[in-house]
């Protein structure tokens, strides 16, 4: 497990050059400790009834988010902690993994990686075992910017050429896939409405991706 752990560590560093991948990604690695590890491996078997020896997972949904506000640096201290804070009483009933994504994409349009995009994160109720989180720096107050819906749209169709990525949703839509063979989820009273990143984004995202085969619904 040492060696896993050393090895997600090492390659989250450095930088992605336009040349190789047609967009700069900035590595800027949250701490996947053994306790961020033992955590994720726990919720995935709690919640999803998947036992496995390493947290990682097979993409095909990618999930947009905005942070509700705070900075790339704010956001990045508070997804560092392995643990949720005490005052989330309601999501550390079900578990106490702190929440985090594998991208953050700042208001200039910067891509920040926080860790492999095949790496578990704590970002959607019922889909987090099989979706890529992008959170955006913004709130409903802070609307987010063109640049990143530019950098979004980049982000998705890199994320497509590597996974069999079959569907794009905002966080406000993923309660679409209750009631479907994607949804894990095994409390059926676990969920929470959400309105992020709103739906002027969505639209502006998927005016890029017209013509990109992805869906938005199961």
């Amino acid at each position: 497990m040492k060696k896993f752990i050393y090895f997600c560590l090492l390659s989250v560093f450095g930088i992605f050059s336009a040349q190789q991948s047609e967009i700069t990604i900035v590595k800027k690695p949250i701490k996947y400790s053994q306790e961020r590890i033992d955590l994720s491996l726990e919720y995935l078997q709690s919640h999803y009834d998947i036992v496995q020896k390493k947290p990682t997972i097979v993409p095909t949904i990618i999930v947009l988010h905005y942070t509700a506000g705070g900075t790339v640096e704010s956001n990045f201290r508070y997804f560092n902690q392995s643990k949720l804070e005490n005052k989330r009483g309601y999501l550390k009933n079900e578990s106490t993994l702190n929440v985090s994504s594998q991208f953050i994409v700042d208001r200039d349009g910067t891509i920040y990686q926080l860790m492999e995009s095949n790496l578990f994160a704590r970002h959607t109720i019922g889909l987090n075992y099989c979706a890529i989180g992008v959170e955006n720096v913004g709130s409903k107050k802070e609307p987010l910017t063109d640049a990143q819906v530019t950098a979004n749209v980049a982000l998705v169709k890199h994320l497509a050429k590597i996974y069999n990525i079959e569907y794009l949703i905002g966080h406000s839509e993923y309660g679409v896939f209750k009631n479907t063979k994607f949804w894990k989820e095994k409390n059926k009273d676990y969920f929470t409405g959400k309105e992020d990143p709103g739906n002027d984004f969505m639209k502006k995202v998927r005016a890029k991706l017209v013509d990109f085969p992805i869906k938005d619904k199961p």
